[in-house]
């Protein structure tokens, strides 16, 4: 017996025909861009989009600046050591309090690096920008500290700056002085890494943790294999980085060669570094995308 539809229910079916995800254009379909099997179009479009926008605001080179999120300002860091000196007085046994204060009184003899990231963003960019061109932009994580100290600095002086931020556990804000329409959000920490170096000319390293650790043995290591062009990589304040990395010793035990330890320089004031970078002919050199190493799963 013929089965009979009402046009209530006919309508109620082409809804749900309508309004299903596999009526969606592909590119619409989030769900389907989400699945583990489309991971290689993601990785396309992290590829993709910042190079298209970034060509579009006709940025030709870049100038990489790395250092640690907890470096700040004096003034926010006096601060917050006033308020854990008031919690301490309270409670004058607490252990984790003082090494908190240790922490943050370290961290303020660092506060320096800041206002150097600040001026040395300034000096790069200021003479470097017009509305026809734009080179040595700088390019940061796109995060607080001395990453903010570098963005600002480009931002003081009415030039572009950009920011490669990151999708992680703990959300990064991005920080408040990257140019609108400059500001990328990244997956794939391979994919951020191609884009930090691709434009690439010079690279500064600041002070910093593990994320500046991992991103300078990257650069040292893609300019030591000649997959990327060398360009000046200098190491900011000279102390810090002595102590930290022994790259004497390296060599020493012939885990290096002699001639490696010229792929870097190092700088004290921001007059310094913008200096050895004028100095330099570096042009920026894409690197190819089978450079991409260490995915992350999501």
């Amino acid at each position: 017996m013929k089965k009979y539809i009402s046009p209530s229910n006919n309508l109620k079916n082409l809804n749900l025909i309508i309004n299903s995800d596999t009526y969606k254009l592909a590119h619409e379909d989030i769900g389907l861009l989400r699945r583990n099997e489309m991971r290689g179009v993601r990785m396309l479009l992290e590829i993709t989009k910042p190079d298209l926008i970034l060509e579009e605001n006709k940025i030709l080179s870049t100038i990489i600046i790395f250092g640690g999120a907890t470096i700040t300002e004096e003034s926010n860091i006096k601060k917050r050591i006033e308020n854990i000196e008031e919690l301490i007085k309270k409670n004058h046994k607490s252990i984790l309090l003082k090494r908190n204060l240790n922490r943050l009184e370290n961290l303020l003899l660092m506060s320096h690096y800041y206002q150097s990231a600040r001026e040395f963003s300034k000096l790069a960019s200021i003479s470097n920008q017009n509305k026809n061109c734009n080179s040595h932009v700088i390019v940061t994580g796109g995060g607080p500290g001395i990453m903010e100290a570098a963005n600002r600095g480009a931002f003081e002086a009415n030039c572009k700056s950009i920011g490669l931020n990151i999708s992680l556990p703990n959300e990064q804000i991005p920080n408040s002085f990257i140019t609108p329409g400059l500001c990328f959000k990244f997956n794939y920490f391979a994919l951020r890494k191609i884009h930090f170096v691709m434009r690439s000319v010079a690279a500064v390293f600041f002070p910093g943790g593990f994320g500046t650790l991992d991103e300078l043995f990257e650069l040292l290591t893609l300019c030591q294999t000649g997959m990327k062009t060398k360009i000046p990589i200098i190491l900011f304040g000279r102390e810090y980085w002595n102590r930290i990395i022994n790259f004497e010793y390296l060599a020493d035990l012939g885990l290096i060669e002699d001639e490696h330890l010229n792929l870097f320089q190092y700088a004290d004031t921001a007059s310094e570094a913008w200096k050895i970078i004028k100095s330099s002919k570096s042009q920026p050199r894409k690197i190819q995308a089978d450079l991409i190493t260490n995915v992350k799963e999501d």
